[in-house]
């Protein structure tokens, strides 16, 4: 029995694993992955209408019996997904860009003999972690199992993107001549022109991709393949890791404030900018024009916006995840306020498309006003739990254990801004059930530390 959620049945990876490992051997491996089990728990946990869509108990023990019975005694190896009424992964909507004459192999699924084996191997490895487990009679009962984890509401299908190819990228076209590739998790860009090829960020998990992406859309297209200029949308190694891979011959642009802070770090993995700009920078590239901006410190010091106006694309890194909320403590960000305020100076761009640098789709304008109004709606409520709840049970519970009380209070003025937010927002936005909490959190203490909401002066 894997655990949810069943369109990535990581559990089933392992039972597929074993299974190839057994084969001659007399045993069969089977896992089924229901995406939300209907639960008593489940149904008190998450909104009403999230269990009514769940898989029932006795479905998937139904399945269970199939597979354990005499019909399947030659069924080996299979992941058999139980997804209830929601959408399966053959409804997921893929992301569509403009039309182009050529269509990428990412969008392919087929996987290569040698992917195959290292995904058996990395499943192999997976599955050995319980099993040890219980053979050493509890001696790693501290190790995660997919039976004690945490269940969370779906991931509604609009949020997700593209399927990756058997190498685990995909590529495809935003707008005439400008692309974007993704893992799954990180994005970049690249724009293809009569002198070379632009690379925008270069995250480390993409990798070597990177350059079989450039590579597949330069041969279908007839154009140059030697990527010439490199631009960095902040210092963040989870974004430029891979920047050493196109050599000392690439130019690199990035904002002044990121030159210093790569220096400090002295990453060989991220040579430092060799072209800087303070506020405005604009750069011409065989024929194109690409418009960078600093406007404020957001996510980091030197995170700047990337304008393409001929391709109608704006790509600002870490602030709007399209379709998903922000990661942990709202994105990490170094400036809340002015985090808080990116999204109103990305708005006043002129763009169709959007580049946000995480999670594996393109973001929209739409997809922009839902996440101001899911922030506006945290900043309300954070409001609101500033002068609601009440301190002094906590206070007077833990007497002398300050930070007990404080702990306390503050979880409950957190839960108080964020359930309503997460019951609002469950099935819009991806995670809103994981990260709603920690952003709440954080914003709670920018408004109290940053802006002063609630600040009170003993008499």
């Amino acid at each position: 029995m894997s655990g949810p959620p069943a369109a990535e049945p990581t559990a089933g990876m392992a039972a597929y694993s074993l299974a190839a490992y057994s084969l001659g051997g007399g045993l069969r491996v089977n896992a089924v992955a229901p995406h939300l089990l209907d639960t008593a728990r489940k149904r008190a946990a998450f909104p009403p209408q999230t269990p009514a869509h769940a898989v029932r108990p006795e479905a998937a023990a139904n399945v269970i019996a199939f597979l354990v019975g005499d019909p399947a005694t030659r069924i080996s190896g299979a992941i058999l997904r139980a997804y209830g009424t929601w959408p399966g992964p053959a409804e997921r909507p893929r992301t569509s860009s403009t039309p182009t004459r050529h269509r990428p192999t990412g969008a392919q699924t087929t996987m290569s003999t040698t992917n195959r084996r290292s995904f058996l191997a990395r499943g192999a490895a997976l599955a050995a972690v319980p099993t040890a487990a219980v053979l050493a009679d509890g001696a790693l009962a501290g190790q995660a199992s997919a039976a004690t984890l945490p269940d969370y509401a779906p991931i509604p299908p609009s949020a997700l993107g593209p399927a990756v190819n058997a190498q685990g990228y995909y590529v495809g076209q935003v707008e005439k001549n400008l692309y974007w590739v993704t893992d799954g998790t990180y994005q970049a860009a690249f724009l293809t022109t009569r002198e070379g090829v632009v690379l925008f960020d270069a995250p480390p998990s993409i990798g070597h991709n990177l350059q079989r992406a450039v590579d597949e859309i330069a041969a279908a297209n007839g154009v140059s393949n030697k990527v010439t200029h490199l631009v960095y949308s902040h210092h963040h190694a989870d974004h430029l890791g891979a920047s050493s891979l196109f050599g000392r011959h690439v130019t690199r642009i990035g904002h002044t404030e990121a030159k210093k802070l790569l220096a400090r770090d002295n990453d060989p993995a991220r040579p430092v900018p060799d072209i800087t700009f303070d506020e405005r920078h604009t750069l011409h590239v065989g024929g194109e024009r690409i418009e960078l901006a600093w406007h404020g410190t957001n996510h980091t010091p030197d995170n700047v916006y990337i304008h393409l106006p001929r391709h109608n694309t704006l790509m600002l890194v870490d602030v709007l995840l399209p379709g998903w909320v922000p990661f942990d403590s709202f994105n990490l960000n170094e400036d809340v306020p002015g985090s808080l305020a990116a999204p109103a100076k990305a708005m006043s761009y002129p763009w169709k498309h959007f580049i946000g640098g995480h999670i594996g789709r393109l973001g929209t304008r739409q997809d922009m006003v839902v996440y101001q109004q899911y922030v506006d709606d945290i900043v309300e409520n954070v409001k609101k739990a500033l002068v609601t709840v009440d301190p002094t049970p906590y206070f007077a519970k833990y007497g002398d254990n300050v930070w007990a009380a404080v702990k306390e209070y503050q979880a409950a003025q957190v839960a108080y801004a964020s359930d309503p937010v997460i019951r609002k927002y469950t099935g819009v936005l991806a995670a809103a059930d994981v990260y709603t909490a920690s952003t709440t959190f954080i914003i709670l203490e920018s408004l109290r530390l940053d802006l002063g909401v609630d600040s009170q002066v003993h008499a």
